[in-house]
């Protein structure tokens, strides 16, 4: 576990707080003719070998640069204005998965995928991806009735961000639920409330706020429902 902090720590030092945006442009401009994709791929090994400190760790500091060379490459190659965000966490993400295996072959650890077939593991990602579109959809059909006119009102708000509320909220509920701590949805609820209240009483509108409080309430029990159930089938 020390091994992996020390690693992440300079992959966080590296990739964030050392590499100026300087470096990022030229990055994206010259691509793999870019000294500083060299440089910031080195300064990766190093800042690696310095924190471990093993002399023995020197093979893994240069396979954590050369690896880290060609993620960046390849993120360089394919990301595109329309993409990037997608692109940066696909490269945060195969950066994370090349430390980890370097964790696990410096400490002779191996990679049991046993707990990847649990029945505990399936309840909690069923429970999940439920609270995601699906919940999302059943909410939706079930105050479809109800829905009132608010064409106006969308056009000064983010697209789709109330489904992606929804979704973040049923997520953090179904957490709190499966951790017991169950005095957290409440401040979430609290939360909710105290933002929504502003646009709940500027809009005056008596059919918007019982709507808005229907679908909460019905997104916050269906969170609570699913964890119990996935609690009482463990």
């Amino acid at each position: 576990m020390i091994l992996f902090l020390k690693l992440l720590l300079a992959h966080f030092l590296c990739d964030f707080v050392f590499q100026p945006d300087s470096w990022i442009r030229n990055k994206e401009i010259k691509k793999h003719r870019s000294g500083k994709l060299y440089i910031h791929s080195l300064l990766h090994g190093i800042l690696s070998i310095i924190l471990v400190w093993e002399p023995s760790f020197w093979p893994y500091a240069i396979a954590i640069s050369i690896s880290h060379f060609l993620i960046d490459w390849l993120k360089l190659i394919f990301q595109k204005e329309t993409n990037q965000k997608r692109w940066f966490f696909i490269d945060q993400a195969l950066h994370l998965l090349v430390l980890g295996i370097i964790v696990g072959l410096w400490s002779g650890i191996g990679f049991d995928f046993s707990l990847l077939h649990t029945e505990k593991t399936f309840l909690i990602l069923t429970g999940i991806v439920f609270l995601t579109l699906p919940a999302s959809i059943i909410i939706k059909m079930l105050i479809s009735g109800w829905t009132p006119n608010t064409e106006d009102k969308r056009k000064d708000s983010l697209q789709n961000a109330g489904k992606y509320i929804g979704i973040l909220e049923r997520l953090f509920v179904l957490t709190f639920v499966l951790s017991n701590h169950w005095q957290a949805i409440g401040f979430i609820l609290a939360a909710k409330s105290i933002f929504r209240f502003g646009d709940l009483t500027a809009s005056k509108e008596r059919k918007l706020t019982e709507y808005v409080m229907i679908g909460t309430l019905l997104s916050f029990g269906m969170a609570v429902l699913t964890g119990l159930l996935i609690q009482s089938l463990w």
